[in-house]
């Protein structure tokens, strides 16, 4: 098939890719679904922020302990097979908590919420393996010429199901129950198994490589970011981006203390970041990115610590909602263009542990921020905490603005 370059629905006239997309807006939708859940009943169990930051570290330590190796593994097997049973591990956890809740369960009235943070623990293992699976995965089913459309689209989805997980979750714990809410949760789940299910599988693509044991090969894959000057400093400036200036796990606490609302209140919070970005990465697959998108990039970061400051002193539920839709916007173009950047300078071969070196940057900082957040609700106070998060934003994108020379100039020609 000809593809024209211009063409903003390049990526989506592709029926594996489209299958993907859909398998994962499902799949997201049930995991950001049951993170809204999970956040809401921990802290009706303990009424302690502090218990909101551990749901992060009991995922974050598992996920960070099996990166290294599962970005070996994607570079090895066959990596729709690696997707598809981290998928029935996560569908397990996902039967498990709504068995919680179940009258047959007495699990949590013997031990609160110990058993949610065992599950949460178990499921971190499984989204460690399936993170590098995805990435090195989705460019497969598509050409290089169109591998920014593809990215674009594909966080498109992603963000969209970050609009309707937090929402849904929100709403249908609020309106119909816990039960239920873990019962639609399971529901998404098994249809994006068997969505996935219809993907052709791909080959591993091909090495090169005279590296041959495990130990050998992951650090090729480690050197390789660590001597890229462009690909370190996109990716350690998300790493700090978001260990300081999220606030989506202490939102329970905001909801609830600050603003005086109840899980109803919660779901369109945590929806507006991604409302915010599944905007503006619309707009971007008509009008991507291309000249001085490092520059863009440094610009946008710096935009979501300051909506992150606006968010910590607001009391108004709707500044507070704007400021979160506008740190969505500015996440969106970060994360667009850090993608694009590592997809096109990384070899197909070596995706897989690229891969896991980004999730230890960036998508591990999001389980090890809401800890860390939580950690300094406890010591500072929730509004002080945040705010000091969005100020430190600001000093990483100063730092990085002069250390990093090359991503300053960078263009996506």
């Amino acid at each position: 098939m000809k593809v024209i370059s211009h063409d903003p629905y390049a990526a989506l006239r592709i029926p594996d890719f489209r299958l993907f997309i859909f398998s994962r807006l499902f799949l997201t939708l049930s995991i950001q679904m049951q993170t809204v859940v999970v956040g809401w009943q921990i802290y009706d169990l303990t009424k302690d922020p502090l218990a909101l930051g551990l749901i992060g570290l009991a995922e974050f330590l598992p996920s960070i302990s099996v990166s290294l190796i599962a970005g070996h593994v994607a570079d090895i097997v066959p990596r729709k097979r690696i997707i598809l049973s981290c998928m029935f591990l996560l569908l397990f956890c996902t039967t498990s908590l709504f068995y919680f809740t179940t009258d047959l369960s007495t699990f949590l009235s013997r031990y609160n919420a110990l058993p949610i943070y065992i599950v949460i623990f178990i499921s971190g293992f499984a989204r460690g393996f399936i993170g590098p699976s995805l990435f090195s995965f989705m460019p497969q089913l598509v050409s290089r010429e169109i591998y920014a459309n593809a990215i674009t689209w594909n966080s498109s989805t992603w963000q969209a199901a970050a609009v309707g997980g937090p929402a849904l979750g929100g709403l249908i714990y609020g309106f119909h129950g816990i039960s239920i809410s873990y019962f639609t949760d399971l529901s998404l789940m098994i249809i994006a198994i068997t969505l996935m299910s219809f993907v052709k599988s791909r080959p591993v693509p091909p090495s090169d490589e005279s590296a041959n044991s495990i130990l050998e090969r992951i650090k090729v894959g480690i050197k390789f970011v660590f001597t890229n000057q462009l690909i370190l400093s996109a990716i350690s400036l998300d790493l700090f981006a978001v260990l300081f200036g999220g606030a989506v796990a202490l939102l329970p606490v905001f909801a609830k203390d600050i603003l005086n609302e109840g899980p109803q209140a919660l779901g369109y919070l945590r929806a507006a970041p991604a409302l915010g970005a599944v905007t503006m990465a619309v707009i971007m697959a008509y009008k991507p990115i291309k000249q001085k998108a490092g520059l863009k990039m440094l610009a946008a970061v710096a935009g979501f610590g300051v909506a992150m400051i606006v968010f910590a002193v607001s009391k108004n539920f709707w500044l507070s909602f704007a400021a979160l839709l506008l740190s969505g916007v500015f996440d969106s173009i970060s994360v667009i263009i850090r993608s694009t950047l590592v997809h096109t300078l990384t070899p197909e071969s070596m995706k897989g542990r690229v891969s896991a070196v980004n999730n230890i940057f960036v998508g591990s900082s999001n389980e090890l921020g809401a800890f860390e957040s939580g950690v300094a609700a406890r010591l500072l106070g929730v509004v002080p905490s945040v705010i000091f998060g969005g100020c430190m934003t600001l000093l990483v994108v100063a730092v990085t603005r002069i250390k990093a020379k090359k991503l300053e100039s960078l263009d996506l020609d």
